[in-house]
């Protein structure tokens, strides 16, 4: 008998990622005695660190030099723009909060939330709605995977002291796993998909360092945080989608929060011991918008990608009659 558990998964908006992260913070909250068990099991519910720099190596060998122009253009816009957005969210927390935090959502929270796009729904939606440009304006966002592009937004807006040293050290997989791929294209494949298969692993283990009574304490603003990570970043992106002469549709669908961006507080709580008492709240909001913009921001995208086809059915109509 054949149970469908990853088609089950997979019908669940981030679910390769959500349920087992859900799964972890259920042992974490009610049954945290089995986290201390020794050996490897032990190890599958507390090495993160070690199965993320692996899952960053292999996205790194995904990175092309080779990509067209176009699409290097307008994904260096996207990625710059999304960098920018979060790093002004985070200034202006800075400056208008004492704490650092406003409506219950830190600017770690925030920052990570709206730095990292989510690839594959990216990719899938753009496959349908996009061209062949805008799918292959996520050869230079991919750049925004891992916890660098946070660090940096943190350190310029002042609420952090992240290390050079640490800086470096975060983007070591990624390069090292870029390298590599651009080195032999058929270890990139081989590289790529094996990153897929770690996502539930290390999405397992980031739950075990989640205890869902935080969650409860953060009440909304999980919600809130992938309500504002869609029209922050879809707002700004769908502008700079048009500037560069496309429907906007492209620019919507990256206002997203990638699953593994729920890794993002860990990575920066390590680089700067500061964030840790906030970083298991953090985690827990990264998730919530993860799951909230994986359910709006396809619905959003088809939406505007109809209207556009309207749009230019009546201008193809109207030229016609000229």
């Amino acid at each position: 008998m054949q149970i469908p558990i990853k088609r089950t998964l997979e019908r669940v908006p981030g679910g390769m990622m959500l349920i087992p992260l859900l799964l972890g913070a259920i042992i974490k909250t009610w049954f945290p005695s089995v986290i201390k068990l020794p050996s490897f099991t032990g190890g599958l519910m507390t090495g993160a660190i070690p199965i993320l720099a692996v899952f960053f190596f292999c996205m790194g060998a995904n990175i092309s030099l080779k990509a067209a122009p176009k699409a290097v253009a307008r994904g260096g816009a996207f990625l710059v723009t999304k960098i920018l957005l979060a790093t002004g969210v985070g200034i202006f927390i800075a400056h208008f909060t004492s704490s650092g935090i406003i409506l219950g959502i830190s600017a770690l929270a925030f920052i990570a939330a709206m730095n990292d796009t989510n690839a594959g729904m990216y990719c899938a939606l753009m496959s349908e709605y996009g061209s062949s440009e805008d799918v292959g304006a996520y050869s230079l966002q991919s750049l925004e995977s891992g916890p660098f592009f946070t660090m940096v937004a943190l350190g310029a807006s002042g609420l952090a002291k992240i290390p050079v040293t640490d800086l470096i050290a975060a983007i070591g997989p990624m390069v090292l796993g870029f390298i590599a791929g651009n080195l032999d294209h058929e270890l990139r494949d081989f590289l790529y998909s094996a990153s897929k298969p770690l996502i539930p692993f290390f999405a397992f283990a980031l739950g075990c360092g989640i205890d869902f009574h935080n969650i409860i304490n953060a009440g909304p603003s999980g919600l809130l945080l992938g309500l504002f990570t869609l029209i922050i970043t879809g707002g700004g992106l769908f502008i700079v989608d048009r500037f560069f002469k496309g429907t906007g549709v492209a620019g919507v669908a990256a206002a997203t929060t990638a699953g593994n961006a729920v890794a993002t507080p860990l990575a920066v709580a390590m680089a700067d011991p500061s964030f840790k008492a906030i970083q298991a709240t953090a985690t827990a909001q990264v998730a919530a918008s993860v799951i909230v913009t994986a359910i709006l921001v396809p619905i959003v995208t088809a939406t505007l990608a109809k209207y556009k086809g309207k749009d230019n059915t009546a201008a193809m109509t109207q030229a016609t009659a000229k």
